[in-house]
């Protein structure tokens, strides 16, 4: 059962690998630019809406599993969208690209949190433990990511040929999928068999569950009060909001400033700047590695500071990105990939357990939804359109000729001073959580997680 549950995370994360930490740089490339801190914040702006919404009927009809397949075909059909609209038009149109990422987003994002939901209940039917089991299951999704990353960053189709290559001198270099709506292609695939293969998993709940979910389900408004019903979880929901600031930030902008090194004379043949996809994997890679830590953390030294670590985590990688360069700084660009495993884990996947264990047995769906409206949603969103106006404050898109002789558009200017004030933020965050977030009994011990 862990081997199945780990190929639906394969599946179901290689569909964001393909194209979220690339797709600015091809928005950008389609006259788009200006408008990379919109897409990205449609991320959090869907957020609010459908994983909270979609959790709630997971926690009415007792199916996540069957939610998640519809989400996923959904999901595949506007990506393909997306993609047969990028291939005929050179030049975006914000107009009518930007609806089709809505409502691919729209589908998309309620597969996180159903996912999770789903995988819960088999694991608690099964007799396992999931604050252990789930980070091995988990970790499946970082591999899909990044395998997802690998390929887009160095295939491209050329002449009714499928090639592969790192080298940004060669002429097809720019031919790449990292570059182009190919990349949205390869989403769409991965969605549709993600959503196939959400149909041959076991029923996440027994069909006397079904009745007792649909009879017992109380209105969202008393289901919301229930939630909320204690003043450390609200402290706790507050900084899940504060922390999603930080979650968008480098998937909008870390691609196309690494990428923007290709265009400055010192660093323009350099394999870091003509390979900006593959290198951000290195963050995928850490999380892969990191994930299995967070559930003996959270048992160890509490939640208080699985959390601070993660905003600290956070604080570096933007500081890194601020210090760092292609060349003699490439250590600190590679040092900012490394501790992403543990500002995501830390946070993000610290948080689905810990609001996985306190969350009542019927609202389970609704509890994982609301996590992701208050941080993918709430956080994500307002931290994504500021952290635009910042960095559009420093740096404008330019055409730029390359080492390999083409001219293409990158993302030009002064970056180092967008990257410490996401530091700084960060920073910041984590010394209002330690003050806020007050330790109990349960945390200085870690046996177990309770509010």
């Amino acid at each position: 059962m862990k081997a199945r549950l780990s190929i639906l995370y394969f599946l179901q994360f290689g569909v964001w690998g393909c194209y979220l930490t690339c797709f600015g740089q091809f928005i950008g490339a389609g006259g788009l630019g200006g408008k990379i801190a919109w897409f990205y914040a449609s991320i959090g702006l869907v957020s609010i809406i459908t994983p909270p919404l979609f959790g709630r009927l997971a926690d009415r009809t007792g199916r996540p599993d069957r939610l998640l397949a519809l989400c996923h075909f959904g999901a595949a059909a506007f990506m393909a969208s997306m993609w047969w609209y990028g291939s005929t038009h050179g030049t975006l149109d914000f107009s009518q690209f930007y609806p089709l990422y809505l409502a691919f987003l729209a589908f998309y994002m309620p597969t996180m949190a159903l996912a999770n939901t789903a995988t819960f209940k088999i694991l608690t039917q099964s007799g396992r433990d999931y604050a252990y089991a789930f980070p091995s299951i988990r970790i499946w999704g970082t591999v899909g990511f990044v395998g997802a990353m690998w390929f887009v960053n160095s295939a491209y189709w050329h002449d009714g040929t499928l090639g592969f290559t790192l080298n940004e001198s060669l002429p097809v270099s720019s031919l790449r999928f990292q570059y182009n709506a190919m990349q949205l292609f390869c989403s769409a695939v991965l969605g549709v068999s993600a959503s196939i293969y959400s149909l041959t998993l076991p029923s996440a709940c027994h069909t006397s569950q079904i009745y007792t979910y649909g009879r017992q389900s109380s209105p969202l408004s008393v289901s919301v009060r229930k939630i909320l019903k204690t003043e450390k979880l609200v402290v706790f929901l507050v900084f899940v909001i504060l922390s999603g600031v930080c979650l968008q930030i480098s998937n909008g902008f870390a691609t196309p400033f690494i990428t923007h090194f290709s265009g400055l004379e010192e660093y323009a043949d350099s394999l870091a700047s003509g390979n900006a996809t593959m290198l951000f994997s290195l963050s995928q890679i850490s999380e892969a590695f990191c994930i299995l830590l967070v559930g003996v953390s959270i048992r160890r030294i509490g939640i208080r500071w699985v959390y601070a670590f993660g905003l600290l985590a956070w604080a570096l990688r933007f500081l890194f990105f601020g210090l760092g360069d292609p060349g003699a700084g490439l250590w600190l660009l590679i040092g900012s990939m490394l501790v992403y495993g543990i500002a995501f884990n830390f946070i993000t996947i610290a948080g689905h357990i810990y609001i996985q264990k306190i969350a009542p047995d019927n609202m389970k769906g609704f509890a994982q939804g609301l996590m992701m409206f208050m941080s993918n949603g709430i956080g994500a969103t307002f931290g994504t359109l500021a952290a635009g106006v910042i960095v559009n404050n420093w740096c404008a898109w330019k055409p730029v000729e390359t080492v390999s002789g083409n001219q293409v558009r990158l993302f030009m200017g002064q970056w180092e001073w967008p990257w410490i004030i996401f530091a700084t933020y960060a920073f910041i965050v984590m010394l209002l959580w330690l003050l806020l977030f007050k330790k109990d009994k349960s945390d200085s011990n870690g046996t177990k997680l309770s509010i």
